[in-house]
């Protein structure tokens, strides 16, 4: 991954009640997790959030690891 996790999961207060989010979204960390944990594939997940990109999905998986 050319970008670590660290450039694109921010955390702040004021959003999303501090959890670890894909920067300049609302969506966190914890929910792609889950959408990964219950069987669904990358490709659906960003046709279902078309803001996400593989990347997004590596660097919460980095995040999760780390």
């Amino acid at each position: 991954m050319e970008k670590n996790w660290q450039n694109l999961i921010s955390i702040d207060p004021d959003i999303r009640f501090g959890k670890p989010v894909i920067t300049g979204t609302r969506i966190c960390v914890s929910d792609i997790l889950s959408w990964l944990s219950t069987g669904m594939s990358f490709e659906e997940i960003i046709e279902d959030f078309p803001e996400l990109k593989r990347e997004h999905i590596l660097a919460s998986l980095a995040f999760a690891a780390n």
